[in-house]
């Protein structure tokens, strides 16, 4: 079942949005040479909590930290540990925040120091794709697919992939609320969207294959070619005067 949100809900949500972005942003400053993963996360938590949220993910289904964080070939769902980053890594960071019973959700995908050219196009050319998304989603008479249809029609222009086996997702009161919202698929095909909804687009797309699988620790994700992969997300509502990013730190 979709949960339409009234105009106060959704200023709740772009306030727990705010809090979101503001700790992506911040775990993004500290993807660094020498950092660890669970340093990043103690930084994103400390930063949560002083807004006056909690952390959406964690003990999420089990989770154990308060971001996924994921390296190179990691996708999604990594777990934050002592890995310490170097140089050339690029670091995907999902973050969520709860506030006032609403949740926000955002990811995007960092550079430590210097990196390769080719991560710099795929970080690039993912963040563009949610944007091509939110567009396709602007538009009048617009169904699901459509937003699915314009990432992956973007991304295969550059010879990416799209992952298949994980989606984005509604988002309200709790952190996965219906629809799926899938990075790929047919436009003018699903549902059709409408004033009220609230999304959590997330393109998660590799430089190799489409294909996947998650790690024995039953958490972390990774491309089955070991080739990078790049995440980003956004939580946005649409209303009567277009889609609203709700994950703004401003």
């Amino acid at each position: 079942m979709i949960i339409l949100k009234s105009k106060e809900e959704i200023q709740m949500m772009r306030d727990a949005g705010r809090i979101a972005a503001i700790a992506r942003a911040v775990g993004g400053e500290h993807c660094k040479e020498g950092v660890t993963t669970a340093q990043i996360d103690a930084v994103i938590r400390k930063t949560i909590k002083s807004l006056g949220a909690t952390p959406s993910f964690l003990n999420l289904y089990g989770f154990p930290a308060s971001a996924c964080i994921s390296v190179n070939e990691e996708v999604i769902h990594g777990i934050p540990s002592d890995r310490v980053l170097k140089n050339g890594d690029i670091v995907k960071i999902d973050v969520g925040a709860l506030y006032k019973g609403y949740h926000g959700d955002c990811a995007a995908t960092f550079a430590v120091g210097e990196i390769s050219r080719e991560a710099e196009q795929l970080i690039e050319v993912t963040r563009q794709s949610f944007f091509k998304g939110l567009q396709a989603a602007e538009c009048e008479g617009a169904r699901l697919g459509d937003i699915g249809n314009a990432i992956q029609t973007y991304v295969e222009s550059f010879g990416y992939s799209v992952v298949r086996d994980f989606v984005g997702h509604g988002i309200g009161k709790k952190v996965h609320e219906d629809p799926e919202v899938p990075n790929y698929g047919r436009a003018g095909r699903g549902i059709r969207l409408c004033s009220g909804m609230t999304l959590a687009v997330e393109p998660m797309i590799n430089a190799g294959v489409y294909s996947v699988h998650t790690l024995s620790n039953e958490w972390t994700v990774v491309t089955d070619d070991g080739k990078l992969s790049s995440h980003f997300e956004n939580t946005f509502a649409l209303t009567d005067n277009g889609a609203v990013i709700l994950t703004d730190p401003s």
